[in-house]
């Protein structure tokens, strides 16, 4: 079973479609569609990221095109006509390019793509070597879980660490990845805590707490 936190190495895409600097526009399109990706790594070297291309800087061309010779103030408006007039990935690339090593956590992840504005992240190790890419879609594979795997974690990470004592009276229900807590437990005062640990597991959707504090024995002393 994988304990989470789950890293950006988990859930990654390899391997990745790249072209060099050196690389032409039309190569760059015919390669995106080939392997229908929306980005390709500009890489030189031993693999070392250096760019990335993505449609959003192939477009400025397409826009380009619908201005008459001429039109000097619309063309101005285009904002990236140095791109317009690009024909190799190094004139077309964002650099330096934005990446993530592999040993980062999901949420650090989605959150430099939410920082950055961007969708996609190259994955490179301590040299900037490319070791994969990582996507929104991918960032979101977590939630493919099966219902089984985040049952028998929510009960090993959450339950037995938090109720060692009354575990065999908890049930851990999860159904499309809700997961649901029902049963007693003598220490009541963890109740709270185990729906921010079920939560925090990759994968849940949801978490339904109806966990109750077990009622005390007169008898036992208390």
């Amino acid at each position: 079973m994988t304990s989470t936190p789950y890293t950006v190495a988990d859930v990654m895409t390899t391997p990745v479609v790249t072209v060099t600097p050196a690389t032409d526009f039309k190569e760059i399109v015919a390669a995106m569609e080939r392997w229908k990706v929306s980005a390709v790594a500009v890489i030189e070297g031993e693999a070392r990221v250096v760019g990335v291309v993505s449609e959003a800087d192939l477009l400025p061309k397409e826009e380009f095109h619908e201005h008459r010779p001429g039109m000097m103030e619309q063309l101005r408006r285009l904002g990236d006509t140095a791109k317009a007039g690009s024909v190799r990935a190094e004139q077309l690339m964002t650099t330096p390019a934005v990446t993530v090593h592999p040993d980062a956590t999901l949420p650090q992840a989605a959150r430099l793509m939410a920082d950055r504005h961007i969708k996609r992240l190259p994955v490179v190790d301590a040299e900037g070597t490319l070791q994969g890419i990582v996507s929104r879609a991918d960032l979101l594979k977590v939630f493919l879980r099966s219902d089984d795997a985040l049952a028998a974690e929510v009960s090993h990470e959450v339950v037995e660490r938090l109720f060692p004592v009354s575990r065999k009276t908890v049930k851990v229900d999860v159904t499309h990845g809700i997961v649901t807590l029902s049963g007693q437990v003598r220490d009541a005062h963890r109740i709270p805590l185990a729906t921010r640990l079920a939560q925090a597991v990759e994968g849940v959707v949801n978490v339904r707490n109806r966990l109750e504090a077990l009622a005390c024995d007169p008898d036992d002393g208390a």
